[in-house]
């Protein structure tokens, strides 16, 4: 039978999502804050707002009541913006308490006051098992999506058997889904991405080239890692698609929000402007702080992260960004693949992990 879902917001990325998941032949109902939207997509199988041109499945439904969206639902995803997370829980609690349907965050961002994690908000807030709790992450523009370019993404979950069954739902013939088990680094991809795309967009709107870009998004992906690994976060996970992958394609795609956000900065518009100009949620802006703040309660270096904020704060002009350039003084830096904070720690993990897996240093390839 197929599997009966609901996604709780209709911006772009939860609107396609939900056609991802229609497409795989699950039965959607869409939860739109607007009562017009709701009709639209139910009626219609139209998003003109946010996915204009795009049909969407026969399959999805749609509703404005947040109680009718979620009856018998077997599965629960969560597409709404971080900073409004928690309100839009609260009022899930307690229709979901009567529920042990799986709740997959969409989600890519950190609570701006307690500096959580999706999933660590959803698990307070609900007060459920993480192991019911997953969360998607991977090089997910929505509007590719939604025109069925070929597309790949993370499922993970504390629960290898929530993760596949999501995994299963969440896939069809142009939308792959893979798996894993460390929610966090899952997690801190997706959201530490943005932060270097704002970067990147900075220096574009400003006007420099491709060699200023590519050694920004190369020393970010360092920053991603060290900052990830200091919270728990597994190395192979940031070289991976919630790593590498999303951040190649929102450091480098007109669609990303986070990019289009940094691009206004560099050409002089100010964060106010920024805001207002923008249609949704680039979650970047408001992740800066509280990432900073983590980064610092672990003693993370992340140049490029703080040279971001100075120019959201107004204390530096974005031409004068260039945190590759940043160093403790003058002396010459040898290139690694990790930042100083970890020290080497995730190479050598990742070593004695092959080792405690086969017992000859590694030496072996591992086949799924």
């Amino acid at each position: 039978m197929n599997a009966r879902v609901t996604v709780v917001g209709a911006g772009s990325w939860g609107t396609t999502f939900g056609k991802i998941l229609g497409d795989g032949g699950a039965d959607v109902t869409m939860w739109a804050r607007r009562p017009e939207l709701a009709h639209e997509i139910d009626e219609a199988k139209r998003n003109s707002r946010y996915l204009p041109g795009i049909n969407l499945p026969r399959s999805m439904h749609a509703t404005h009541e947040l109680a009718a969206s979620l009856e018998a639902a077997e599965q629960v995803y969560l597409s709404v913006p971080s900073r409004s997370a928690r309100e839009t829980l609260a009022q899930l609690r307690p229709i979901l308490a009567r529920s042990e349907a799986p709740i997959i965050s969409l989600m890519k961002g950190v609570e701006k006051r307690s500096g959580l994690r999706m999933s660590e908000v959803i698990a307070e807030v609900l007060d459920c098992d993480p192991a019911r709790i997953a969360v998607v992450s991977g090089p997910n523009l929505a509007r590719e999506i939604a025109q069925e370019q070929p597309t790949a993404a993370v499922v993970s979950s504390h629960s290898a058997e929530t993760a596949a069954t999501i995994a299963r739902t969440a896939s069809n013939s142009y939308f792959r889904t893979f798996v894993n088990t460390d929610v966090a680094g899952t997690e801190f991809g997706g959201v530490l991405k943005n932060l270097i795309a704002v970067a990147t967009g900075i220096v574009d709107g400003v006007g420099y080239g491709e060699n200023t870009k590519a050694s920004i998004i190369t020393r970010g992906l360092v920053e991603m890692t060290d900052f990830a690994v200091a919270y728990g976060a597994q190395y192979d996970t940031m070289q991976g698609l919630a790593g590498i992958g999303d951040l190649i394609a929102t450091c480098q795609s007109p669609l990303s929000r986070n990019n289009t956000a940094g691009r206004l900065l560099g050409q002089g518009y100010t964060l106010d402007d920024v805001v207002d100009h923008m249609e949704q949620t680039a979650e970047g802006l408001s992740s800066v702080e509280p990432i900073l703040q983590l980064a610092h309660a672990k003693g993370v270096d992340m140049p490029i992260v703080r040279q971001v904020k100075m120019v959201l704060d107004g204390t530096m002009e974005p031409r004068d960004i260039a945190p590759h350039l940043t160093t403790d003084d003058d002396t010459p830096q040898e290139e690694t693949q990790y930042g100083s904070s970890d020290r080497g720690g995730a190479l050598r993990r990742t070593l004695e992990r092959a080792r405690d897996l086969f017992g000859d240093g590694g030496r072996r390839s591992r086949r799924d």
